[in-house]
């Protein structure tokens, strides 16, 4: 087989991804009606405009509140694509306009437009907002996959080769030059020796890869401190360099670390979908900025007045007024490819004086980066990474550094054939498969006590892992046990499924959670708890079950008390993130020992590697058991003395 034989085959899984996708759509959105999609949590309607003003870059931005349903739960959030229609006239064929979120809080939602002015039907009022269906991102995707495809020259017929294990990556002995360019107001050398041995193995790397270099980074092991080690580093020596995440979130993370070490970082990306702190680094920001752009902003208003003026003009009008009008609108014409112009150079001024180029790997699209190339495109999150959006800047690139942990989350699909199939193995799986010399793996975690990393350490890295001496005996309080499993074996704790939303949970789990959460909380006492900020999250891999244990953590006072140090949430929303306390609830209890979504065991690996000082699990080792992968881990529960029967809590 041929690189572009697996590339075809990744095509064909994509598209099946995206029909999955689009059919997921259709069942929420266009097949229902208005009454349907206020129940699914993808309609608001209706919605009352609060207020209307222009935001960054000049963007028409609204804020509508909902009027009704308020309990009621919703999947919009920041980023994502939404349509405002209104209902007035009540046919099939409803006016609307698209817009991206720019945050939801409470009833109110704030929407960034894709139109320059209001239109007229907003006026008519029976207004509602709907989640849209992402068709850019498909297109972004196949299209960068036909470009590899169809390539017979350049870097990117390499790149496509060795990434997909037909040709060997190539490591320099030498590392690249420092030019003399200021990276970043501290030496490019500066923290090199903060960095631990196996942090130091994975820079050298990321200086002496030629094509492709993976910082591999297990939980708590400093990945994002070496990755911007490794980027300032490659900046000094290449001026620029192109820095990519599947999310915006992710992107933002890293624009923000950037930024405090230095380095002059533009961020691409639609402002809506970027975090208030990266909001001054936005293209749109800076150009708002920009010593020229009163002249823009000049030439622009000019030309909104001179076509206003143009039509004033009825259309019953005579030779002289039609001349005038032409007229007019040539002038507004003219202008307008001036202001293109001018804006087309403020644009590249800022993009040739960035030292990073920040995006999403769909965003690396962008029209303002067509037909730029890089030296080094690093992409994070790279185990959480569709193939097909990592080939979208990698048409950019010389080289590919990878940074991310293929022993945690893997990429989200809709499709259960097409991730079977293979959709499910990213560019970086497939890289360290073919050639495991690419990757280097960091061994020191700073996160959590010795014990709570022991297990994942063996299991997942081969006991590699080793716990910083600063961490590795951290405990809530003295003589307590950093890891307690309750067992609900025998209780008669069954799970149930929400035939709605498919979603499991089980109330008497959560029930006890909370429960045992609480005695912690009274153990350490609270006024302490306050104190010294104790954070704890509580996770379950089910939606329904953080829905009822959010509504037990409102119940209760103490937690209520404890409100801004308390975070509960899915395990997917809990990557990268760590807290003090983490107390988790398995959900699964059944007669035939089905696990389902626990069988994806990297998602048990990210939930069991968030606590620093105290890890809490509730769960039934009857229905556990019957999967190997917890029934060694019953195992190192037991042998380590951290088990307790929920009998015994009971009494």
């Amino acid at each position: 087989m041929a690189a572009t034989d697996d590339l075809k085959k990744t095509f064909t899984l994509i598209q099946q991804e995206r029909q999955a996708d689009l059919e997921q759509y259709q069942q929420k959105i266009l097949q229902k009606s208005i009454t349907q999609k206020k129940k699914d949590g993808v309609c608001w309607y209706p919605v009352k405009l609060e207020k209307t003003y222009i935001g960054t870059g000049e963007r028409l931005i609204i804020e509508v509140q909902r009027t009704n349903n308020f309990e009621q739960r919703h999947s919009f959030q920041s980023g994502k694509a939404v349509s405002l229609f209104s209902n007035a006239t009540n046919t099939p064929q409803k006016d609307h306009v698209g817009g991206v979120i720019n945050y939801v809080r409470d009833n109110n939602m704030v929407i960034t437009l894709n139109v320059d002015e209001l239109p007229d039907w907003i006026e008519d009022g029976a207004l509602g907002v709907d989640v849209m269906f992402d068709e850019i991102s498909y297109r972004e995707m196949e299209f960068a996959l036909k470009t590899v495809i169809k390539a017979e020259e350049g870097r990117i017929v390499a790149l496509r080769n060795i990434l997909l294990g037909y040709q060997r990556a190539k490591f320099s002995n030498e590392e690249p030059k420092h030019d003399g360019h200021d990276a970043s107001s501290k030496s490019p050398l500066a923290e090199k020796n903060t960095l631990n041995p196996s942090q130091l193995k994975a820079l050298e790397k990321v200086l002496h890869a030629q094509d492709v270099g993976i910082i591999h980074g297990p939980p708590g092991t400093g990945k994002t401190t070496t990755l911007v080690e490794g980027i300032i580093r490659t900046v000094a020596a290449e001026k620029q360099v192109l820095v990519c995440a599947p999310s915006n979130a992710a992107i933002d993370l890293l624009v923000e670390k950037l930024s405090d070490r230095g380095l002059n970082v533009l961020r691409i990306g639609h402002p809506a979908r970027v975090t208030e702190q990266s909001l001054s680094k936005t293209l749109d920001a800076r150009i708002a900025n920009h010593e020229y752009y009163k002249d823009l902003r000049g030439m622009r208003r000019k030309m909104e007045e001179l076509r206003t003026l143009a039509f004033k003009y009825k259309r019953k009008f005579g030779h002289e007024e039609r001349a005038q009008r032409k007229l007019l609108l040539n002038e507004a014409k003219a202008l307008k490819a001036d202001a293109d112009v001018l804006e087309f150079y403020i644009t590249n001024n800022l993009i040739e004086k960035s030292d990073v180029i920040a995006c999403t790997l769909v965003g690396s699209s962008h029209y303002v980066l067509r037909g730029k190339k890089f030296n080094s495109v690093f992409i994070d999150e790279a185990a959480q990474s569709l193939e097909p959006a990592c080939w979208i800047p990698l048409l950019k690139a010389q080289r590919v550094i990878f940074a991310g942990d293929h022993q945690q989350l893997p990429p989200t699909i809709k499709s259960y054939e097409a991730a079977k199939a293979g959709l499910a193995e990213t560019l970086m799986e497939k890289c360290i498969r073919h050639q495991p010399e690419t990757a280097s793996m960091l061994q020191t975690q700073y996160r959590m006590h010795e014990a709570i990393m022991r297990f994942s350490s063996d299991y997942f890295y081969d006991g590699a892992l080793i716990a910083d001496e600063r961490v590795k005996n951290h405990l809530l309080k003295e003589d307590d046990a950093p890891i307690l499993f309750i067992d609900t074996a025998g209780c008669g704790y069954d799970e149930v499924q929400d035939p709605e939303t498919l979603s499991r949970f089980n109330k008497e789990e959560a029930v006890l959670l909370i429960r045992n959460v609480e005695n912690l909380i009274h153990e350490f006492g609270e006024e302490r708890w306050l104190e010294e900020k104790i954070s704890l999250g509580i996770i379950t891999p089910y939606s329904a079950q953080v829905e009822y244990i959010t509504k037990l953590a409102e119940d209760s006072a103490t937690l209520v008390n404890l409100k801004q140090l308390v975070t509960i949430n899915t395990v997917d929303a809990f990557q990268g993130q760590e807290r003090d306390v983490i107390a988790i609830s398995l959900v699964r209890s059944n007669d035939k020992g089905e696990v389902g979504f626990l069988g994806d065991i990297r998602r048990t690996n990210v939930a069991l590697t968030r606590a620093r000082k105290k890890l809490m699990v509730i769960g039934d080792s009857a229905t556990l058991g019957s999967h190997p992968f917890y029934l060694q881990w019953l195992e190192y529960i037991q042998a380590n003395d951290f088990y307790k029967s929920a009998f015994e809590l009971m009494n």
